[in-house]
């Protein structure tokens, strides 16, 4: 069963903080108990509607993954930080942030510095790169690919949501998100924005966690946040390849992002249901996913 919470119901500040720890799969109580952790604020943003789901499907011809569209149909975009106190000081550290549908916005250069016959993105496309094995192939900064900002990442790179093999005209369907670093690389973090979701929040939204997904790693200093309050995963292989089951618990969107909902069973359907398993003498059971 899917239970949906509106935000007029989240006014309420019992089943405020119920929504809040069921979209963040409980990381905010996990925070808030670690020696340190301090100022844990969730940005309250209301759910988007349908008809800016559709503009932006039509105006970027792409298809929204289901996933993502039960997302902003809970919550238009995510906003979620934390502070830590060393000794008097108190250092802003974790930020997990997904962009709103307004703001998912195409991958372009910025025109601030542009000057005629000046490089663009799609001059650094080159097909004869230098792959990694057992790598995807990366998208491309032209008309094959189509990239929208995901995460702004705190100012180290970029997560994109990227649809490859695109043509033009044609509406895109299948999409991933990479890792764009600072210097324009592209590096595959997940095949779906929920498999991202769960790495933002169990990397609990720590500097340069995207960069625990390159062949180079984390600065040092971002490495000794990870080692403070990230001591169980940090040292985890953190490759592209590690996005299997054994490193990500399976997350059910459709617990997580509330955005369809199931029409309740009338009560006298539900009394002859319970008669006849009575009578048959068989109980049901309803199977819940544990981690």
């Amino acid at each position: 069963m899917v239970l949906y919470v509106t935000m007029e119901d989240a006014s309420d500040d019992r089943t405020f903080k119920g929504f809040v720890e069921k979209l963040t799969l409980g990381i905010t109580r996990v925070l808030e108990n670690i020696p340190g952790v301090q100022d844990v604020r969730f940005a309250e943003k209301a759910p988007a509607e349908k008809r800016y789901l559709l503009s932006w499907e039509q105006k970027n011809n792409c298809t929204l993954p289901e996933d993502l569209r039960d997302f902003y149909l809970t919550t238009d975009g995510f906003t979620l930080t934390w502070n830590s106190k060393l000794e008097d000081k108190v250092v802003s550290v974790g930020c997990m942030v997904i962009n709103s549908i307004a703001q998912l916005r195409p991958l372009l250069q910025s025109n601030v510095y542009s000057l005629p016959n000046a490089p663009t993105l799609a001059d650094l496309d080159f097909d004869d790169d230098i792959e990694e094995s057992n790598a995807p192939d990366p998208p491309h900064f032209d008309s094959r690919s189509r990239i929208f900002e995901l995460d702004p990442c705190n100012g180290n790179g970029k997560a994109c949501l990227v649809y490859k093999g695109c043509t033009p005209g044609v509406t895109a369907q299948q999409c991933e998100v990479w890792f764009l670093d600072r210097s324009l690389f592209w590096h595959y973090l997940t095949p779906s924005f929920t498999a991202y979701y769960r790495l933002m929040i169990t990397h609990l939204g720590l500097p340069e966690w995207q960069y625990n997904f390159t062949p180079y790693g984390r600065s040092p200093q971002a490495k000794q946040w990870a080692a403070l309050y990230q001591p169980l995963t940090f040292h985890v292989d953190a490759h592209p390849d590690a996005t299997n089951d054994s490193v990500l618990n399976k997350l059910d969107p459709a617990k997580a992002f509330n955005g369809k909902t199931k029409p309740p069973t009338p009560k006298k359907k539900q009394a002859q249901v319970s008669a006849t398993t009575k009578g048959q003498g068989v109980s049901g059971r309803h199977g819940v996913n544990k981690r």
